[in-house]
């Protein structure tokens, strides 16, 4: 009785230090990563005629956060403090996907009877550059997005520069999501889009 006793207090411990051994190595579910592009909205009709006569070459770029691929996304009450999604990604680097939507604008637009990137090397008559400035989800009691883009515009052959201006657009987002945010997004750069072509139409 007293060595059934025993074998059974034996057979208790054993078991626990198996289950106790099995959850230490268990590895908890990792989070998915969610990755996003941007769409930004085409103008509704083409110019009749180019705005510009020759080739544009467009490109973009930008520095610190807002060069990296984590999404980018602050506080109303502290819009000073960035801080970076861990699971939440850009498909691409936001230069590139920026560029690329805006490339695709001008074309829709027709803005110029070619828009290509530097890579193409087409011996432009003009160039576009810019920088993204501001590129992040705002969280709060209204969510939204903002988007600041510093766009400049000049002649390749005289190097005059025909625009300089920076465009800055706050979008409502439907709810503080990510993915909310990147629709609010997708919508600035549309507005930002629409206004820079305005100006080039002024020229």
């Amino acid at each position: 009785m007293i060595s059934q006793g025993k074998n059974g207090l034996k057979n208790l411990i054993l078991a626990v230090v198996l289950l106790v051994a099995a959850a230490a190595c268990a590895q908890p579910e990792v989070p998915t990563d969610y990755f996003y592009r941007l769409r930004a909205s085409m103008p509704e009709a083409p110019f009749s005629a180019p705005l510009l006569q020759g080739t544009v070459e467009v490109e973009l770029s930008a520095d610190g956060l807002v060069d990296g691929r984590n999404v980018i996304h602050s506080e109303a009450s502290k819009p000073n403090e960035l801080k970076e999604y861990h699971y939440h990604f850009w498909a691409e680097p936001p230069k590139i996907m920026v560029r690329d939507q805006l490339i695709a604008y001008l074309r829709a637009a027709n803005v110029a009877p070619k828009v290509v990137t530097h890579e193409i090397r087409a011996d432009p008559k003009y160039v576009i550059t810019g920088k993204i400035k501001r590129l992040e989800k705002i969280v709060g009691d209204k969510p939204r997005a903002m988007v600041e883009l510093e766009m400049a515009l000049t002649e390749t052959a005289s190097g005059k520069l025909l625009i300089l201006e920076t465009y800055g657009i706050g979008a409502d987002a439907d709810s503080n999501t990510v993915a909310a945010a990147v629709a609010a997004i997708d919508k600035a750069l549309s507005q930002i889009f629409a206004r820079f072509v305005a100006d080039i139409a002024k020229l």
